[in-house]
């Protein structure tokens, strides 16, 4: 008898695992972060990345450690007092997780980011937190020109906003709840072909009840059609009469195969095979007009719209994959081989297209590559984004970073309250509205009680 043998890392990180499967831990092994800032916002951004098991982390910030600090923030401890804020909780974060490795740097990020630019080369991803707009108005650039992402938070109390600038992020595996594609309201050639050896009259009991409720499904889906004009059940109320139909057919009350195929009688209702997702993905000019020096996923998105536009008949490529499901093994290795056989034939004609794409180029792309993209064709994503500076107001659009820069520091009691009402209300009328209605709006204090608390 063998045992699996499981190695420690695995079994450290056994539950994300399952969530975003080993591409998506190595992706976070592979990064390296820059924390700007390390007040409590900021340390527990990266806790939640050292935990699962960031690759790199750096913490910059120039300021000394207070007693207001240690309050607040659970990576400070009164020790901490008078010594570097940056070391002092890159040290307690570092703790966390041996795998992560956790650095500082006691600068102050002002002056990084209006003299020494370069420091920022190094990293993936850049977190700011509380950053004055004008400073993030010349990081934005310098992120955007090199493919990093910069991740921007506010927060001031019960107050805060994030945003994120990325270069154009593509999904191939997005690890939806139900990626099954069985085909059972459109059935392809081979499935059918197989389903059609099957006679369930001259089974045994024992065979009967370990006929693939795949083929349970398609078997009486054809006795439908012969009765209905050629028609599948197509409408909710046919669907239940062919559900009533494969209840009477179980030749005993607990026939599971016959449960399944009731169960999964809803495939059977008449939906577009491609999501209006994938569909505005093909119509995105970077999918029309890819060429062999196209990203490897616009050039495998332009393959496989080719597919469904002529091999694929309107579907997209099979995966392949099968649930579980009640059957003896020869069925059910049977049944799955038929299932491979096309998802292998999708592949090699996209494989094609994909040469022909790249052909006279220096581009090849891996047959792993082109297979887990033809696995998950039903669920790509693109997420695009904007630059901060287009999404974010002006510097001197922002009554709270206009009070920091007149007062050092954020308003923090409500002895600032009339101060920021004020500039609130300059801010307000700059953007069109009349004084009189900028005062009754900020009348009940509500926003300023906000900030400040």
């Amino acid at each position: 008898m063998s045992t699996t043998i499981i190695d420690l890392k695995t079994q450290k990180y056994d539950r994300q695992l399952r969530l975003w499967a080993a591409t998506g831990q190595q992706a976070l092994e592979h990064a390296n972060i820059c924390l700007i800032n390390a007040n409590s916002t900021g340390c527990e951004i990266i806790k939640n990345l050292v935990l699962p098991g960031v690759g790199n982390v750096t913490i910059v910030d120039g300021n000394k450690t207070t007693a207001e600090d240690v309050r607040c923030n659970f990576f400070l401890d009164p020790e901490s007092i008078g010594q570097s804020k940056a070391k002092a909780t890159s040290e307690l974060i570092q703790e966390l997780n041996e795998d992560a490795n956790v650095r500082y740097e006691d600068k102050d990020p002002y002056e990084l980011i209006e003299n020494q630019p370069d420091f920022f080369e190094p990293f993936t991803m850049i977190i700011v937190v509380n950053v004055l707009e004008k400073y993030l108005t010349k990081l934005s650039p310098l992120c955007a020109e090199s493919g990093k992402i910069l991740i921007a938070v506010k927060n001031k109390g019960l107050v805060g906003m994030f945003t994120v600038q990325a270069p154009e992020h593509t999904v191939i595996e997005a690890h939806p709840e139900n990626a099954t594609d069985l085909r059972l309201s459109c059935p392809f050639q081979q499935l059918t072909d197989y389903v059609s050896t099957f006679d369930l009259d001259k089974l045994d009991q024992t065979d009967h009840s370990h006929i693939p409720f795949i083929v349970v499904i398609l078997i009486y889906v054809e006795e439908w059609k012969a009765e209905h004009n050629g028609q599948a059940p197509q409408t909710y109320q046919q669907r239940q009469e062919f559900v009533r139909k494969l209840r009477a057919a179980m030749r005993t009350p607990d026939e599971e195969n016959f449960e399944e195929a009731i169960a999964n009688a809803w495939r059977l209702s008449p939906s577009n095979p491609i999501s209006s997702e994938v569909r505005q993905i093909f119509e995105d000019p970077s999918c029309q007009g890819a060429h062999s020096n196209s990203p490897y996923f616009w050039i495998l998105t332009r393959a496989v719209r080719e597919f469904v536009e002529n091999e694929g008949g309107g579907q997209l490529p099979l995966s392949g994959k099968l649930p579980d499901m009640k059957s003896d093994t020869c069925n059910y290795i049977n049944l799955q081989n038929v299932y491979r056989e096309k998802a292998l034939y999708d592949i090699n004609a996209i494989k094609k297209r994909v040469k022909a794409l790249t052909e006279g180029s220096d581009t090849q792309i891996p047959d792993e590559t082109v297979e887990l993209f033809c696995k998950n064709a039903a669920h790509i994503k693109v997420i695009q984004y904007k630059c901060i500076t287009e999404n974010h107001l002006q510097p001197d659009k922002l009554a709270a970073d206009k009070f920091h820069s007149e007062y050092g520091r954020l308003p923090a009691s409500d002895a600032d309250s009339e101060k920021l009402t004020y500039q609130v209300q300059s801010l307000m009328v700059s953007m069109g509205i009349t004084l009189e209605d900028a005062v009754d709006l900020l009348s009940t204090d509500t926003l300023v009680k906000a900030i400040t608390n």
